[in-house]
């Protein structure tokens, strides 16, 4: 009786922690026209914090010649990576490690394409990463947002080609 208690214990505090701390499916967005030569692939998944963090970077580049598609994580293996010039990935360490989709995807690009890739990677200590990408890190807190958004639009800016300055 006692291993069965334990055991419907822990199976309530994982529903609650999956219900508490998973992630929503982010909405498709596109921005701009697909005819632009500068194209950036923002795949995210959906919170107040990364909802917040996209617009942000949608409105640093609303007024340049650039299309921006915006998916959720999981999506990634439908995207044709030659189609953009740069791909930000915005994602929330989850149990241990980073979400299946992610690392899939980061782990079959090749060397050329990691180049244009710009990692942002929530977890509650701020300090997690993939060891395969140079990402930015931090919690997802929105009193960092301008800080946060400053360092992705810095990284993105040379993989754009534009002098955009931050707003």
């Amino acid at each position: 009786m006692l291993i069965l208690s334990i055991t419907a214990l822990l199976i309530l505090v994982g529903i609650w922690y999956k219900h508490t701390y998973s992630m929503d499916v982010a909405e498709h967005i596109e921005h701009n026209s697909s005819y632009y030569s500068q194209k950036l692939l923002i795949a995210t998944q959906g919170s107040e914090f990364k909802n917040a963090l996209t617009e942000e970077v949608i409105a640093n580049y609303k007024n340049d010649s650039i299309y921006i598609n915006v998916i959720d994580v999981t999506a990634l293996d439908k995207i044709n990576l030659n189609n953009y010039n740069a791909i930000l990935l915005l994602h929330t360490w989850e149990n241990w490690k980073p979400p299946v989709a992610v690392e899939k995807f980061v782990n079959g690009l090749s060397e050329i394409q990691k180049n244009k890739l710009v990692v942002m990677t929530t977890s509650g200590q701020g300090t997690y990463k993939m060891d395969e990408v140079d990402a930015i890190t931090g919690e997802s807190e929105i009193k960092n947002m301008t800080s946060i958004s400053n360092q992705i639009i810095e990284k993105l800016n040379p993989l754009l080609k534009t002098e955009n300055t931050i707003n």
